[in-house]
């Protein structure tokens, strides 16, 4: 079943028929043909599988996971796969992530949406861990959904990450995870989540050594 279901999420993706001087790939989630430029030379520019399986799992479950009209936060969203599909799906989406990044991800996210989606995604800088209160300020910003997709790798800033999660997750927001595990390090690093967030697995794909989570605050997710 893993290795049917990864066939399927992996032939999401295409490929140009010709070499162009611009780098792309080409995906087709929630009915369209979504084209993705990337910057080889930056880690936060390329899409993942991770990415892959997340968008794959808010198609194919959008009825116990109804986006329309819901208010989601991508963190780290890199070239803007999910934050894409989650708005062609109907969410109002907010995609985030470094500023060196912005640029690509604004360009993504533009002309994978404009006059096709719900609500006009906005794209805006979050660094982890830094002037949280003034960009997302608790009182004002809530999100029904945070989604993440291979946000955790071997980087110095998973603390930063942690409070991020903490700062924007109010009590019903849902967090969708996917991560792909690599070191040790990296399952330290659920641990630690699994301190704050009551955590669930809902997708596991052996073959890609990834898992996508679900998660909300400690005593919530039964409620």
């Amino acid at each position: 079943e893993d290795e049917q279901i990864v066939a399927e999420i992996m032939g999401r993706r295409f490929f140009p028929d010709l070499i162009s001087h611009k780098t792309w790939e080409g995906f087709h989630f929630a009915g369209h043909e979504i084209r993705i430029t990337e910057a080889t030379d930056c880690y936060g520019a390329v899409v993942w599988p991770s990415a892959l399986v997340l968008c794959y799992f808010l198609e194919t479950n959008s009825k116990q996971c109804n986006l329309v009209d819901k208010n989601v936060i991508e963190i780290g969203a890199g070239t803007g796969l999910v934050s894409i599909v989650a708005s062609l799906l109907g969410a109002f989406v907010t995609a985030t992530d470094l500023p060196e990044l912005l640029g690509n991800l604004q360009h993504n996210v533009l002309q994978n949406t404009k006059q096709k989606c719900k609500h006009q995604p906005c794209v805006k800088e979050l660094s982890w861990g830094i002037d949280l209160e003034k960009n997302f300020p608790r009182s004002s910003c809530h999100f029904d959904y945070i989604m993440a997709a291979d946000v955790v790798y071997h980087h110095p800033f998973l603390n930063e990450l942690l409070l991020t999660f903490d700062h924007l997750c109010k009590n019903d927001t849902v967090i969708l995870w996917a991560m792909k595990f690599r070191l040790e390090e990296e399952n330290q690093f659920v641990d630690r989540f699994q301190t704050l967030f009551d955590l669930e697995i809902i997708s596991n794909f052996p073959s890609l050594n990834i898992a996508l989570y679900k998660a909300m605050r400690k005593g919530r997710m039964k409620a």
